[in-house]
């Protein structure tokens, strides 16, 4: 058995470390930088760097990196040896301030929309003390935000920690107009859940598809999918159970606060559930997860898919992302209380929310945007494209009282009673939960459910919180100068209530009655990444970012070109691999197999001198015409891969290849599906999707 609190953060320079190792002014100073956002003396930055190296080094580390994460999805480090030669001809292991805070990566070799040419390669990473250190690998890896020569941000965490910062000033704000002058800090804290699916890695090694795309571009429905909902929280596989174990165990060593893990509602689907932690850790801590998750998976022999869509015709795989704001004295914003129609501070802070939702419903779902998610949102279990903001029966009910100026009739809370005496009683929520809400408020917290899977939650949680500040900004002016401050304060709320219900939806999602309701309340629909990228760079939407420091233009501009040409890239990717598999496996398979049918028939009238071949005529037709058809859809997708390839500027290419050459895939794989559900096990070339979802035993 694994001691695990002495096992937890043990690779961590974490707030208890760094008390035991450094002085206590250099640690109160250090204190004073990431919780009141002073600037970091040089002086206690070289102190700092001894302490760490010393406590690395006694971990085992040689190395040290500036673990950043620029606009690629993934992490990116650069190793660097602590060994610095002597006059003798030895070394000794040395490590100062100057490394530790300032980085020196190649800015253009990473996505820059244009703000950084080949020839511009100068970039920074600067250390973001706001997140501990920690030993990966046998190297000590340094939180790092990543920027251009000229101070653009290149990264998700810089726009992060700038929102971070924006949302706490305009919520101290708010929080003095109530007369809190004791709060000094206001934090964003989540929890993101990360779905993913586990398959054995000798069939991951057999799917060209998987390997370059990370999902399934062909796959004919098994017999067997979810249907029978027996896959949900049910007995975890011996196998799938020792994977989970290992990766609790890294993931525990490197602070991460993985709580909860179980099997989800596809076959070969898991999740892993977090605590709550400040955002910006919890940011770090969730691209930990994803690494740790692909690297322990194949030490049990497991290829871990992050894809939001691997299979189709089963759930994909999402990420919850759990929001929260709390103050440093202990007061979680959105708990409503025993009595929410009486906690008009509570009230306040969920307006400056519903009204950042339905303002900013465009970033929003810019903020979930990727090829892979399109595929996801609006079924089995992921929300639709549309925004919307579930709220459950109580608070709904006591917005429509506070609008109406009417009395809420509190409602007592019963106890659950399920029929046999000797099952224990227990308080029932107020409300129930609503899995098709893109946006649902779960008690004291939004969960925000968009996200796909392999997504960062960065972005989506740099828009949360600069959406919500202006909000906040907004209010806090209003009730500021306010004269009679409590009627000021119950006059904003019915105003917003008013003016942003429309964002409130209690039902379900996927109905189509839905679709039809939301666009005549003006809801925006954006169903694809090509539909909602535009919005970004609307004149609304740069002067919002620019007003609270969060993107410049140029950046805007340059994440805007990223993302489109992303989308491309990775539509040209899957493209061409489709072309690749059909032309190198599927119809060489499937020409074998006719060719197998057809001699057996003409044996059976030759050798036999049996005329009945009918079973083998039958199929060797539908093969050669399904085939056929197949060849034709190939020159289809070709020729649209040819054409897109041709078109100038990024918006009008990525529209095309949305139109026309993901029309064309998906043409080409209801045929390859048809030849692949007619074609004899020994002949087709690749797992089929029986194999891959069961295959784990």
């Amino acid at each position: 058995m694994c001691n695990v609190p002495e096992m937890f953060g043990s690779m961590v320079f974490s707030d208890a470390v760094m008390q035991e190792r450094l002085p206590k002014e250099t640690y109160e100073a250090l204190k004073r930088t990431t919780e009141l956002g002073k600037h970091l003396d040089p002086d206690i930055a070289n102190v700092v760097a001894r302490a760490m190296k010393e406590w690395a080094l006694e971990k085992g580390a040689t190395h040290y990196t500036h673990w950043f994460q620029p606009l690629t999805g993934v992490t990116a480090e650069k190793h660097d040896s602590f060994i610095s030669p002597t006059a003798d001809g030895g070394v000794i292991m040395d490590f100062s301030g100057k490394e530790l805070v300032r980085g020196e990566p190649d800015a253009s070799s990473f996505p820059s929309g244009g703000l950084r040419a080949t020839f511009e390669a100068r970039g920074y990473t600067a250390w973001d003390p706001t997140s501990y250190a920690f030993i990966k690998g046998g190297t000590l890896c340094i939180p790092t935000a990543f920027c251009s020569y000229g101070g653009e941000a290149l990264d998700e965490k810089t726009p992060l920690l700038r929102s971070m910062e924006a949302l706490n000033k305009q919520a101290k704000r708010l929080l003095l107009a109530f007369g809190h002058d004791d709060v000094h800090m206001v934090r964003v804290t989540v929890g993101a859940e990360q779905e993913y699916f586990l398959i054995p890695e000798e069939m991951f090694n057999r799917r060209q598809d998987l390997i370059f795309t990370g999902r399934t571009l062909y796959g004919a429905k098994p017999p067997k999918g979810q249907e029978l909902e027996d896959h949900y929280f049910g007995a975890i596989k011996p196998r799938i159970a020792a994977y989970m174990q290992e990766l609790d165990e890294e993931l525990w060593k490197l602070g991460v606060l993985a709580k909860t893990k179980h099997n989800e509602a596809a076959p070969a689907q898991h999740e892993l559930a977090p605590i709550f932690t400040s955002v910006n850790i919890a940011t770090d801590h969730n691209q930990i997860t994803m690494e740790v998750m692909k690297r322990v998976a194949q030490k049990h022999g497991l290829v871990c898919l992050l894809h939001e869509k691997p299979f189709a015709g089963v759930n994909g795989s999402g990420k919850h992302n759990n929001w929260s704001i709390s103050t440093d004295t202990g007061i979680n914003l959105l708990e409503p209380g025993e009595t929410p129609h009486k906690n008009a501070q509570f009230l306040v802070f969920l307006c400056a929310v519903m009204k950042a939702v339905d303002k900013h419903q465009d970033l929003l779902r810019i903020a979930v945007a990727s090829p892979g998610n399109d595929h996801r949102l609006g079924g089995n279990e992921a929300p639709p494209a549309v925004i919307s903001i579930f709220l459950g029966d109580e608070l709904t009910e006591i917005l429509d009282a506070i609008e109406k100026g009417e009395a809420y009739d509190v409602k007592e809370q019963t106890l659950m009673k399920v029929g046999v005496h000797i099952l224990p009683r227990f308080p029932k929520d107020n409300t129930d939960r609503n899995r098709t809400s893109p946006f649902a408020f779960t008690g004291n917290k939004f969960e925000f459910r968009m996200l796909g899977s392999a997504l960062s939650i960065a972005e989506s949680n740099t828009v949360l919180n600069t959406a919500v500040a202006e909000a906040i900004d907004e209010f806090a002016t209003e009730l500021e100068g306010a004269e009679n401050f409590n009627e000021a304060v119950h006059n904003l709320i019915v105003r917003t209530i008013k003016e942003h219900k429309r964002i409130i939806f209690n039902g379900n999602g996927y109905d189509e009655a839905w679709q039809k309701e939301a666009a005549r309340r003006g809801l925006l629909n954006l169903p694809s990444t090509p539909d909602c990228l535009p919005y970004l760079i609307r004149e609304e939407n740069i002067a919002l970012f620019e007003k609270y420091r969060i993107y410049t233009r140029k950046e805007l501009n340059s994440r805007y070109e990223i993302l489109l040409e992303n989308y491309c890239k990775v539509l040209n990717i899957e493209a061409e691999t489709m072309l690749d598999m059909a032309s190198k496996e599927i119809l060489p398979a499937v020409e074998s197999y006719t060719g197998e049918l057809c001699r057996t028939a003409l044996a059976k009238k030759q050798l036999l001198k049996k005329l009945n071949c009918q079973v083998e005529e039958a199929l060797a037709e539908k093969l050669s015409d399904t085939t056929a058809n197949f060849y034709q859809k190939m020159a289809t997708l070709r020729s649209a891969v040819a054409d897109a390839k041709k078109i100038e500027g990024v918006q009008a290419r990525a529209n095309f290849y949305h139109d026309a050459v993901f029309a064309a895939m998906e043409d080409m794989r209801a045929d390859a599906d048809i030849l692949e559900a007619n074609t004899a096990r020994s002949h087709w070339p690749y797992p089929t999707y029986s194999d891959l979802l069961f295959g784990v035993k």
